[in-house]
C-alpha cells in the first residue's frame, strides 16, 4: 500500500481516506475520477472500446441490441476484484483489461459458441486516474480484436467504490449447433486439452516469490524486473491468451463435454466427470515436466474437452488422458488425485496490493 491517501468526494464531514496500492504502467496520473463527471469519463472510455458485429444499438441508450442470428445466445459473466483476483502492483491496467474480457471469452468458447458482445461494469474508488480506466479499455479492445474479431462491448455501466472491481457478462453465437456441456462424456473417450498447462501458476508462484519487497506487499518495479526475465510466464498469469477460436472447432469435431480450465485441471477435470457421472484419468507424461502445476495451478484458460475415442483431433488439441467408469474420480496413471484447485473463499490471503 501506498502512503498516500486522497480523500472521496462529498461533504467534508463524511470524507475518509482511500490508500490506493501503487498503479503499474501508470506514471501519469492525470485527472482522477473524483474530478470529473461520470458522463466526461465515459466520453473518454467510448471511443477506446470496440464495437460488435452483431451491435445494432450501441452504448448510450438504456440497453443494448443485439442481432441473435442463431436465435438463441450463451451468456456467461464473471468478476474480477482487487485483491483476489489481480494485484495493482503487477497487472497494468491493459493486463486487468484483458484478463476480464479472456477469461469471459474462454467461457463461451468452452459451449462450443462465438463470442459475439460483452456488457462491462466497474466499480473503482474516485481518487483511481482516469488513464487506469483508459487502459482497462485499451485492453478490453484489444483482447476482443486478437481472441473474437466482431466481438465488442456494448454497454455497461461505472460506480464508486472502495474496491477496483469489474464485472463482466459475455455473449456468444451457436452457429446453429447444440451447446457443448460438462455433462456428455462417456467412458472410453478421449480427454484433450487444447492451449498451455501450467505456465499461469508458474507465472503466479514467481510474482509471488519475487515481485514482493521487504514489507511482504507487492512491488511494481519488481513485477517490471520480472517482466523481462520471465515475459511468458508472467503474461500467462496477468494477461493470458485462451484459444478462443477453437471452441467452435471442438464442437464441429464432435467434442461431447468441455469446460474452460479457469481453476486448475484436477478440479476441473472433476467437474466434467461429476457432470457426466463418470472419470477422468491423465497421462502423466502428457502433463509436462511440472505436472502438479498443470494439475493445481489454475488459470490457464486453456479448453478441456473429450471427444469419441475414434474421432480425429482437431488441430491445437493434443490427447492426455482417457474417460473412465469411475463416477467422479479424477486419476493421474491410474491412481486417484486429489481434486484441489483455486477456491476464492479458501485461496485468497486477505491482501490486496
Amino acid at each position: 500500500m501506498t502512503d498516500d491517501a486522497e480523500a472521496l468526494p462529498g461533504n467534508a464531514s463524511d470524507a475518509r481516506p482511500v490508500r490506493l496500492a501503487p498503479l503499474a504502467g501508470t506514471p501519469d496520473r492525470g485527472p482522477t475520477l473524483a474530478d470529473l463527471s461520470e458522463g466526461q469519463v465515459l466520453a473518454r472510455l467510448f471511443p477506446r472500446l470496440p464495437a460488435a458485429a452483431d451491435q445494432l444499438v450501441g452504448p448510450g441508450d438504456d440497453a443494448a441490441v443485439l442481432r441473435a442470428p442463431d436465435g438463441r445466445y450463451v451468456v456467461t459473466t464473471d468478476m474480477m476484484v482487487h485483491g483476489p483476483d489481480f494485484r495493482l502492483a503487477w497487472s497494468r491496467p491493459h493486463d486487468i483489461g484483458w484478463k476480464a474480457a479472456a477469461t469471459n471469452l474462454s467461457d463461451i468458447a468452452a459451449m462450443g459458441a462465438s463470442p459475439t458482445a460483452l456488457v462491462v461494469a466497474i466499480a473503482a474508488p474516485p481518487a483511481t486516474p482516469v488513464t487506469v480506466l483508459e487502459g482497462i479499455a485499451d485492453g478490453l479492445r484489444d483482447c476482443c480484436a486478437a481472441l473474437a474479431p466482431g466481438c465488442g462491448v456494448v454497454g455497461g455501466d461505472l460506480s464508486a467504490s472502495d474496491t477496483l472491481t469489474l464485472a463482466v457478462t459475455a455473449f456468444g453465437d451457436l452457429g446453429g449447433r447444440a451447446p457443448v456441456l460438462r455433462s456428455g462424456a462417456r467412458p472410453g473417450e478421449m480427454v484433450a486439452v487444447a492451449g498451455e498447462l501450467g505456465p499461469a501458476g508458474q507465472g503466479l508462484a514467481l510474482l509471488f516469490r519475487l515481485a514482493v519487497g521487504p514489507d511482504g506487499e507487492p512491488d511494481a518495479r519488481l513485477a517490471d524486473a520480472l517482466r523481462q526475465m520471465h515475459p511468458d510466464l508472467v503474461a500467462a498469469q496477468l494477461a493470458p491468451v485462451p484459444p478462443v477460436a477453437l471452441g467452435p472447432v471442438a464442437a464441429l469435431a464432435g467434442a461431447t463435454a468441455m469446460l474452460d480450465l479457469s481453476d486448475g485441471l484436477a478440479i476441473d477435470a472433476g467437474r466434467i466427470a461429476r457432470a457426466s457421472g463418470v472419470g477422468i484419468d491423465f497421462d502423466g507424461a502428457s502433463l509436462g515436466e511440472r505436472p502438479e502445476l498443470a494439475l493445481g495451478g489454475g488459470e490457464d484458460h486453456g479448453l478441456l474437452a473429450t471427444f469419441p475415442e475414434h474421432a480425429s483431433l482437431p488441430d491445437g488439441f493434443r490427447r492426455i488422458g482417457t474417460v473412465i467408469a469411475q463416477p467422479g474420480e479424477v486419476r493421474v496413471d491410474g491412481v486417484i488425485h486429489d481434486q484441489a484447485g483455486w477456491d476464492p473463499y479458501r485461496g485468497w490471503d486477505g491482501a490486496a496490493g
